[in-house]
This record gives structure tokens, sequence and C-alpha cells, in this order.
């Protein structure tokens, strides 16, 4: 009996003795791809691989969110189906797309995805050199305000109206990662997904996340890049110097649709970079707008909206590569 109890202490003490080994902490970086790009996430002073989370995460949005999954909830709205009950993402990007096409007064506008296929940058990939006539038909299926959400439904005015997300989603993306990290109790890391940025606390010994960004303002410089930090703010990037095609007739078409004129002609804006302690999706819609409003818009916009930091290059009246910035180390 007496050797049974000191084995039952002996036992007791190991389980305690197991439960209290201390679980060692070490940083992370996962890369991969999601939404047409690629993505990488670093984040520190961890004690598990959060992968599997990440991949449910990103598995959900697409389901939700894709123009490019047939099955998405998206998909299946603009496709006419009226019963379609949408989650708690889409719901989220919805409300803050209203709210971000009435602040830019509709230069941020997801209704535009009609014009973005027929101009070949959609998943529809058409590729029409649109007529005035034709221009003026698909600009009946332009407004946002023609668009609501009641409950978890979405309503349109005309079946013909196509939601586009995708020039908020990368940056709502990259959100939804963050509060997965935040929930972990994890305070430093950082997100990028296709360019966009957002970042929370410090890298190692308290050191500040410097990003480098491109400027070809200083091309001929010897390092021919800006140093940004982004500790604990948000970035994104918006340019139509990569994502442009030519036309048999010689006309180049950008990305970037005008919702005002639904046309794919070049603003003066060649790129625009914004920077905010803000989502990340706040930072990449306001990115889009400003592509579409050009310089001047954008500088009136700014000077009432003092959170917003930028990095625009444009042409100048002389033809010549240009910057206006409001930012600041």
């Amino acid at each position: 009996m007496k050797y049974f109890y000191l084995l039952f202490l002996f036992l007791i003490l190991l389980v305690f003795s197991t439960c209290e080994k201390e679980v060692i902490s070490q940083d992370y970086t996962l890369q991969g791809r999601v939404f047409g790009t690629t993505y990488k996430i670093m984040y520190l002073n961890a004690n598990a691989n959060y992968q599997k989370s990440i991949d449910s995460l990103f598995l959900k949005m697409n389901s939700s969110l894709s123009t490019y999954l047939p099955t998405s909830d998206i998909s299946r709205i603009n496709n006419g189906d009226t019963n379609v009950v949408i989650d708690d993402y889409f719901a989220e990007v919805f409300d803050k797309s209203k709210q971000i096409f009435k602040e830019t007064n509709g230069f941020f506008d997801p209704t535009v995805g009609n014009l973005v296929n027929a101009w070949g940058f959609g998943p529809k990939d058409e590729r029409i050199n649109l007529t005035e006539v034709q221009l003026k038909e698909q600009m009946q299926f332009v407004g946002l305000d023609k668009v609501k959400r009641i409950n978890f439904k979405v309503v349109k005015e005309r079946a013909e109206i196509y939601l586009d997300f995708n020039s908020i989603a990368k940056g709502f993306g990259i959100d939804i990662i963050a509060r997965f990290l935040d929930s972990k109790i994890i305070g430093d890391y950082l997100i990028e997904i296709g360019g966009e940025i957002r970042t929370n606390g410090f890298k190692k010994n308290q050191r500040p996340w410097i990003i480098k960004l491109v400027d070809p303002i200083a091309a001929d410089d010897s390092s021919g890049f800006k140093n940004i930090n982004l500790s604990n703010k948000s970035m994104a990037t918006s340019g139509n110097y990569r994502k442009f095609r030519i036309s048999d007739s010689g006309i180049k078409y950008v990305h970037t649709i005008n919702p005002k004129t639904g046309s794919a002609s070049e603003s003066n804006l060649l790129s625009v970079s914004v920077i905010g302690d803000l989502d990340c999706a706040d930072v990449d819609a306001y990115a889009t707008a400003f592509m579409a409003m050009g310089l001047e818009k954008t500088k009136v916009f700014l000077s009432k909206n003092t959170q917003l930091e930028v990095i625009l290059l444009f042409v100048n009246a002389e033809g010549n590569l240009a910057e206006y910035s409001n930012y600041s180390l």
C-alpha cells in the first residue's frame, strides 16, 4: 500500500512538471499564394505555426468574395442568384465600400465590374474596345448607390450590376489575418499580400518595421528606394504601370476604371501609395479612388482628410515624372 501511494505521488508530480514545462517561443515566416498574388506573413515570439488556420481564413474569404471562383457568394450574386445569404466578411466589405464610396464622391466604386471585364482586366477577359454607345449603356449599371444590403442579402436595382471588390479585398484579407494574430496575443507582426502591408509592434530589439518603396525619381541614385517606417500602420499602392494593355490601334488601356466616365484611360497619376493608422482595406480603397481622381482632386481630398499620408507619382505639365508627398518619417 505504501508503495502504491508513493507511485501515485510520483505520477502527480510528473503531470504537474509536464504542465508547467515552458513552451519555447519563436519567430515564424509564412509564404504562399492567395488572391492571384503572393503573400508573406512574419510574426514574432509565438508558440505555434498558424499556417493551417490562415489557409482556412483565406479559403473562407475566397468563398465569399472572389470573382474568379464561380461558386463564390459574389459570383452567384453577379449571376443573378437572389437567394444568397452573405457572410460577415461580405457584409463588412460591402459596408466599408459604401462608406468610402460616399467619402470619395463615387470615385471608389465596386460596381465597375462589367467595365473591368469589358476592358480586359477581369475574370471574363473580354477585351472589348467599347464604343461611346456601348460605354453609355454599361454606365447604367455603375453606381454603388444602386445596390443595398438588407440584413444578409444584397439587393440590386438592375440585375446586370456586377460587383467587384478586388480593389479592397487584398487589404481586407490582411486585416482578417491581423485580427487572427491579435486574438493569439501576438504583438509583433508584418502581413503583406501583393504589395499591400500592415504591421503591428516592432521587429527584434524594438526596431521599427522599415520597408523599401521603389523611387523612380531617384532611379539614377545609388539606392533608388525610399525607406518607409510602417510600424503600426497600413500601406497600399495602386498604379497603372504594370496592369495595362495596348489595343491593335495603339491605344493604351489601364486597369483603373474611372467610375464617373467608365473610361480605362490614364489620369495624370501613375502611382499612389497611401499610408495610415487605419485598416489596410481602407488605404487599399483610397489608393484606388485616388488613381481615378487624378492629382488635383486627390490633393483637395487630402486637405480634408489629414489622417492619410500619400506618395503620389505623376506626369507634370512638362511631361516629366514628378512626386507629391505629405509623408514624413
